[in-house]
């Protein structure tokens, strides 16, 4: 796409006055950070759009020399580069111009259940844990587990982690919805393949300055543990189930022998519940958009499948199919799948904004 002459003199001339409000010495507080972070934000923009304005112009100068006979032939060698590649720099700026989801840098808490399917669902939740736990590795991202109800069979009922590091939810945003496998349980003696199915949600996490809750707002109450879990489990009143009255959220937390650690974590999936759901509200029309390009992260919404026998992986949303099971779930080959699905929104968002 074409960024029309005026908007390049705009981003540079805007970027101009900040970086002067910056080195005047007269801001501070709240109006320093905010000139800070502006700052952060332009500067990729600006940066990408006086390459566009330099190429530009030297195609210009280029265009003039054709005139002269001796120049030609050197200045039409140079203007085919430039000219192949003013398209691609134009592109890396209208990217750069794409407006920020707010939460992209931000940790983010990962719920994966099991759903149908019984022992193999657990099993096929176990095997989706592992895969985003290795992949954080290979990130750099710290994985730091906040509650689970494991299964008799292995793997889980139900996990909730949290996943902390820069960009976290960025690059995982478009995991959320259901995941189906498609194997031959250890089970089956008849070597029948079995469809079974886990969710996974994507939380980006809020702090508590972003997402303040209201005490009288919430119902707490605290029973008794139950399940799993040792000799202490039943003995002493450390459950804690915290319903947010006015949403109806509820979450319940029973891992820790420790009412008060319990409720610390239950308040945290609970802030992300609620910051999540704040999101949506506040971008309603811009939501909409991105669930029409690679799908709404509804938990109800089949978004991939992983399929054993044949050993390869398929997300539905952008029709990609990649014949490496084995890497994806390894965590290897995850980033083939996060990056296609990053760049299908970007594509459609650059159409959007091009229309």
């Amino acid at each position: 796409m074409t960024i029309p002459a005026e908007r390049l003199h705009q981003i540079a001339n805007r970027f101009a006055e900040l970086e002067a409000r910056m080195a005047s010495g007269q801001l501070e507080g709240e109006a320093f950070v905010q000139a800070s972070r502006d700052y952060a934000e332009l500067e990729p923009v600006a940066k990408a759009a006086a390459a566009v304005q330099a190429m530009r112009e030297e195609i210009a100068g280029l265009t003039e020399m054709l005139a002269d006979p001796e120049m030609k032939a050197m200045a039409e060698d140079e203007l085919e580069t430039l000219k192949k590649a003013l398209p691609q720099a134009e592109r890396a700026l209208a990217l750069a111009m794409l407006p920020r989801d707010s939460a992209d840098q931000r940790p983010a808490m990962l719920e994966i259940r099991a759903g149908t399917g019984g022992d193999e669902a657990a099993l096929f939740a176990g095997d989706l844990f592992r895969m985003y736990e290795r992949f954080a590795a290979e990130q750099g991202w710290r994985v730091e587990p906040v509650s689970m109800n494991a299964a008799e069979v292995g793997g889980f009922k139900e996990i909730v982690a949290n996943i902390n590091g820069t960009g976290v939810f960025a690059k995982l945003k478009f995991e959320s919805g259901v995941h189906r496998v498609q194997r031959v349980p250890v089970t089956e003696s008849g070597g029948r393949i079995h469809t079974s199915a886990a969710t996974v949600a994507v939380l980006p996490e809020p702090t508590e300055v972003d997402m303040t809750i209201d005490d009288n707002d919430l119902r707490i109450d605290i029973y008794r543990s139950s399940g799993a879990g040792g000799q202490h489990v039943n003995t002493t009143d450390s459950a804690v189930r915290i319903t947010h009255v006015p949403t109806g959220i509820v979450v319940a937390m029973q891992d820790e022998r420790s009412q008060h650690k319990n409720r610390d974590k239950a308040m945290k999936v609970l802030r992300a519940r609620l910051y999540e759901k704040r999101r949506e509200e506040a971008h309603g029309a811009e939501a909409e958009a991105r669930k029409a390009m690679v799908g709404s992260g509804d938990r109800s919404e089949r978004i991939r499948t992983y399929n054993f026998p044949q050993g390869r992986v398929t997300d539905h949303r952008i029709g990609l199919t990649l014949h490496k099971l084995d890497e994806v779930l390894a965590g290897t080959a995850l980033a083939e799948l996060t990056d296609a699905l990053i760049a299908e929104d970007e594509a459609k968002r650059l159409a959007a904004m091009d229309g």
